[in-house]
């Protein structure tokens, strides 16, 4: 069972404040640092798709079932990196074209 302790206007407030909002450079930092962590988890994604791919055709797994599963979760994955891909590039192309 929760106690509620204080309930001024004044704690409600500083419950709804926003954080100060990070330096540019830091913005990017954590965006660049996502995407690397993105792609890597692609990359796995496909190494393991490949790994059970190979599995099944060495006849060393008969989990078609699952092999199947990760090969459309490594495509599904590549597919969603190509868009992200696509949308930065089309948005680096839109500012390149904007007149100062």
């Amino acid at each position: 069972m929760r106690s509620i302790t204080d309930m001024t206007m004044t704690s409600h407030l500083q419950g709804l404040s926003q954080p100060k909002p990070a330096p540019v450079q830091q913005m990017g930092n954590k965006f660049g640092e996502m995407l690397k962590t993105s792609i890597a988890e692609v990359n796995q994604a496909q190494i393991s798709a490949d790994r059970a791919a190979e599995q099944i055709a060495a006849g060393e797994t008969k989990n078609l079932h699952g092999a199947m599963i990760k090969l459309e979760e490594a495509d599904i994955s590549l597919r969603l990196m190509v868009q992200v891909r696509n949308k930065a590039v089309e948005a680096y192309q839109e500012i390149m074209r904007m007149q100062v």
